[in-house]
């Protein structure tokens, strides 16, 4: 089965190339739905296939960013693209994500990176994970009183930090027509250099922390969200492509395979979010990250303890390709029937 491998110059390792076609097609559909590059499942994936982590990092990001141009483009023809908060984001994007990067390069020489970079990515995908269904379990919980206080249910909300964070009016103001919200300029760029910087360490184009940081810290609509943030990942990943490729931790053959099944995966992310808007986005991303964060324990299981190393291994490859290929499938079977009732709609209003 030797033709199912193929060489990575660059990282000098054998990587099971149909694992790449399905990382790229599946993360191209989720990245083009949540509004990230899918990084946050494409780094560790790599990680799992043998790339080593520096690698890992600096691959996803190259193949991330012509991703995430192609769903760019689709968003903003839906209007779901705030262009004037993503430009402000990208001073803080910017100077955080080098900060990363550098950081990555001084773990490497201490030879810390593959340890600290997955105890981050756990720590991250569980805090992200509470804050995504404790947002929903408090929306179900006020739509309940409505109800039984006869209000409009629909007038339910979960967490909204995004309102405390407005009070603060450091100058300049600015007002953001597709997000529909006006708070003060630091708010974005404070938020965009924190997500700038774990995006340089984990490789993740912000996209983990900066889609739910526009929801909750910034209070844009998750449909917006999606479409701006992607906006900031193809940004910050052309970025860092560049600077990943000039410290030599990019392995192009890799990107290209995986960017050509994710630009098709991208169109269809980015249509499903027509059909699939607010909290159902966000209950689905929760089940994603879940499933990614368990996949990274059974990683760090198969270190403590060699004996089950091949049997912890295994069932973390097939759990992160397994996710990528359930998330995509039902995201496309979500946007098959959302399409197929537009179009009975449609047929019934001409008739």
């Amino acid at each position: 089965m030797d033709w199912l491998y193929v060489l990575m110059p660059i990282a000098g390792v054998e990587i099971f190339w149909p694992g790449l076609i399905i990382l790229g097609i599946g993360v191209g559909i989720i990245g083009g739905f949540f509004g990230m590059g899918g990084a946050w499942m494409v780094t560790p994936g790599l990680n799992i296939l043998g790339f080593p982590m520096a690698f890992a990092i600096g691959t996803d990001i190259a193949h991330m960013a012509g991703k995430s141009l192609i769903a760019t483009m689709r968003h903003g023809k839906f209007g779901n693209v705030d262009y004037k908060l993503g430009f402000i984001m990208l001073f803080g994007t910017i100077a955080g994500f080098e900060l990363g990067a550098q950081m990555v390069m001084w773990l490497e020489r201490m030879g810390n990176v593959e340890v600290v970079v997955r105890y981050l990515y756990l720590f991250l995908l569980t805090g992200i994970a509470w804050l995504v269904f404790a947002d929903v379990a408090k929306k179900k919980r006020r739509e309940r009183e409505l109800m039984l206080s006869g209000q409009d249910e629909d007038e339910a909300t979960g967490i909204e930090w995004h309102k405390t964070f407005h009070k603060i009016k450091i100058p300049p103001m600015v007002h953001f027509k597709e997000a529909g919200i006006t708070c003060s300029a630091w708010l974005p760029i404070f938020v965009s250099l924190l997500t700038g910087w774990l995006a340089g360490i984990l490789g993740i184009g912000g996209g983990l922390i900066r889609m739910p940081s526009l929801i909750y810290l910034i209070g844009c609509p998750t449909h917006v969200a999606v479409g701006t943030d992607l906006f900031e990942v193809m940004i910050s990943g052309l970025y860092g492509a560049a600077t990943y490729t000039f410290k030599g931790r990019t392995e192009l053959v890799a990107a290209i395979i995986m960017l050509v099944g994710a630009s098709i995966g991208a169109q269809v992310g980015t249509v499903a979010t027509k059909y699939i808007k607010g909290y159902g986005i966000r209950v689905v991303f929760g089940y994603a990250v879940i499933g990614c964060a368990i996949s990274i324990v059974l990683k760090l299981l198969a270190k403590g303890f060699p004996a089950y190393a091949p049997i912890l291994d295994g069932t973390a490859t097939t759990l992160i390709l397994g996710l990528v290929f359930g998330m995509s499938a039902y995201i496309f079977i979500k946007m098959l029937k959302g399409a197929k009732a537009e179009i009975a709609a449609k047929k019934q209003t001409t008739h």
